[in-house]
């Protein structure tokens, strides 16, 4: 009898957010619906929409379209340094569209074109110092609001979290 004691006064203790509401709204609608799997699969929407909202407002305050920041991730993904085949191939884009890409961010000082020291036939793309300053500044806002949102669990909480996931991903990924 304890012991269903302590259970309820954690059960008490755990705030309830939107998705608990959501939850019980459409139970009575949907007997069969599994409140646990309802619950998870909201939050897992949730949770990746407010990191899309950060991750453009970010975007925004750096002056980078979507694209732009792809590019310069691709870029930096690359050690900083890459031809623009391999950015078209990393980016799935026709080399023509990484061609506008880049012209438009060499034009703000973003990224450099050189002729590679390998071979002078090829053209290499060099994220320059405010293209480095500016993709990870963008970064850093996104990154710093996924360790504030995950900062709620423990290491071992996050590993548990993310083994978890993995698991699921699996299975989506099968298909």
């Amino acid at each position: 009898m304890e012991a269903d004691a302590d259970t309820d006064a954690e059960d008490s203790a755990v705030e309830r957010d939107w998705t608990d509401g959501h939850v019980e709204r459409w139970l009575p609608v949907l007997p069969d619906l599994d409140p646990d799997v309802e619950g998870a699969v909201t939050r897992m929407k949730l949770v990746t929409s407010h990191l899309r909202k950060i991750r453009e407002q970010s975007l925004v305050d750096f002056g980078l379209q979507r694209h732009e920041f792809d590019t310069l991730h691709a870029l930096a993904g690359r050690g900083g340094r890459a031809a623009p085949s391999e950015l078209a191939a990393d980016l799935d884009l026709a080399p023509a569209s990484v061609t506008g890409r880049l012209d438009a961010l060499e034009a703000r000082g973003h990224v450099r074109r050189t002729h590679s020291t390998a071979d002078r036939r090829r053209i290499d793309v060099e994220l320059t110092d405010a293209g480095r300053a500016t993709w990870l500044g963008a970064m850093d806002v996104l990154g710093h609001e996924e360790y504030r949102l995950l900062g709620t669990l423990d290491a071992e909480e996050r590993r548990h979290l993310s083994d978890l996931l993995r698991r699921v991903m699996v299975v989506a990924e099968a298909d």
